[in-house]
């Protein structure tokens, strides 16, 4: 069985749309092939990355990736993960389908680190959530 692709796309590729890519491969790699890119790409978070490997995820080596790089690749699914996204890419040329789940942007908080590592957690937790409702009945888990 051919893995379906999926593309998760928001505004700076820095912390959501990194986190859910990370998650799916996690959750569902031999079912999914994934990626991610922003519509304004920046750099990944570090903040993302900590928490990630907190639960034994590794997104060190992702790279922050604009959405022109996958404009001739086609995808089963196509996720925007914030509604600047959504807004600013509500199409996506060659996806077959698309979802939209909006989730806080903890990089913006600007605070003491470990409160934004505890905002980082929440929006990983409720992506991870997410992911499992949406995806589990197609990867037949």
């Amino acid at each position: 069985m051919e893995k379906k692709k999926v593309l998760f796309l928001c505004t700076h590729n820095s912390a959501r749309s990194q986190i859910a890519e990370g998650l799916l491969r996690h959750l569902y790699g031999s079912i999914y092939k994934v990626w991610s890119a922003g519509t304004a790409p920046s750099e990944v978070d570090p903040c993302a990355i900590e928490v990630m490997r907190e639960i034994g995820v590794d997104i060190s080596r992702h790279r922050s990736k604009s959405i022109a790089e996958f404009a001739e690749e086609e995808f089963d699914y196509v996720v925007t993960v914030c509604n600047h996204a959504k807004e600013a890419c509500p199409f996506f040329p060659k996806g077959k389908k698309y979802l939209h789940r909006s989730f806080e942007d903890p990089s913006a908080f600007n605070g003491p680190q470990e409160e934004k590592l505890v905002r980082f957690r929440k929006v990983r937790d409720e992506i991870r959530e997410w992911l499992r409702v949406t995806f589990a009945d197609s990867a037949d888990v």
